[in-house]
């Protein structure tokens, strides 16, 4: 679980479903010697799905007879997957955002534009506007949506599982991916891949604040410029966790032959969120440095804590 990105080089959406499984289980396959519940335990990431990490704690199964199922999370929940998996990310995401809230000046009720429709980016949607804020923008991979009065995020939902796009939702206008970055908000969520805001786009981001829910949206010379604008960033080392959070919950849970309910599962989450947010902060104030350097200085020092 320490954060290490592997992955297959493929379009799964051409796949065929037993073209998919073959192809997880020989990932499987060829690495197993690698893996285990106390070695590397891979998480799900972008176009995994709960079922295709079920096949994989199958392979790995039968190759060494491991039978926690805890060397792989975010399987399905009756395969030893961890309730409250699913909106994890988005929901820890949440959970920070609230916890600096004040700090970062936002205001009661935000405005907010979100990159990215798929588990994150809709579950993130769907969370801050059950909470009273306006998601005034969204986009998927193929272009977005604005409505300038508010996404009603769960008709939008039902309108992409019927269509399979965003485009001509009632009421909204068409934006591009770019152009969803630059619009004026009180918080941007980047949920989708990584290096959107470059130094080409930093000087145009109107948002007060952007929250790093996908890995690695901000380059380190847009870090720099939206510094200098004043435009704090919440770090998608603490933003997007969350789910990782609960792998750690997944395996955890598996080790240990329990299951805990979707309520014990947040109510964990949360205090652990919110602790992390305010220490990155105080960190980031100790040094008069941004919630990035705030967050490494917060793990050097831990690390240094335990070598010495």
């Amino acid at each position: 679980m320490g954060g290490g990105k592997g992955g297959i080089t493929v379009d799964p959406k051409i796949l065929s479903k037993g073209e998919l499984e073959r192809l997880s289980r020989g990932w499987i396959q060829k690495l197993s010697d690698i893996l285990g519940p106390h070695k590397d335990v891979p998480a799900p990431d972008v176009n995994t799905t709960p079922e295709i990490m079920a096949w994989m704690v199958d392979e790995y199964e039968k190759i060494t007879g491991d039978k926690t199922g805890a060397v792989i999370t975010g399987k399905p929940l009756e395969k030893g997957g961890s309730a409250g998996r699913g909106p994890a990310t988005g929901l820890g995401g949440f959970y920070v955002f609230q916890a600096l809230q004040k700090d970062l000046n936002l205001a009661e009720k935000c405005k907010i534009a979100i990159q990215g429709f798929g588990n994150v980016g809709s579950n993130a949607a769907e969370i801050f506007t059950e909470n009273g804020h306006t998601v005034v923008a969204i986009s998927d991979s193929k272009g977005g949506i604005y409505k300038a009065d508010g996404i009603d995020i769960k008709q939008l939902i039902e309108y992409k599982k019927k269509t399979g796009f965003l485009f001509d939702f009632p009421g909204s206008s068409i934006i591009t991916n770019e152009a969803l970055l630059e619009v004026d908000c009180d918080l941007l969520i980047p949920a989708a891949f990584e290096n959107q805001i470059t130094e080409e786009n930093a000087g145009k981001i109107k948002a007060k604040a952007i929250m790093e829910l996908a890995n690695g949206p901000v380059t380190p010379e847009a870090d720099e410029i939206l510094f200098k604008k004043g435009v704090p960033i919440v770090p998608d080392v603490l933003a997007n966790s969350g789910g990782v959070t609960v792998s750690y919950f997944e395996w955890d849970q598996n080790l240990k032959g329990e299951h805990w309910s979707e309520q014990e599962v947040f109510n964990k989450l949360k205090p652990m969120m919110e602790d992390s947010a305010k220490k990155i902060l105080a960190k980031s104030k100790e040094f008069t440095t941004d919630l990035r350097r705030g967050a490494f200085i917060l793990a050097l020092e831990r690390i240094q804590e335990k070598t010495n």
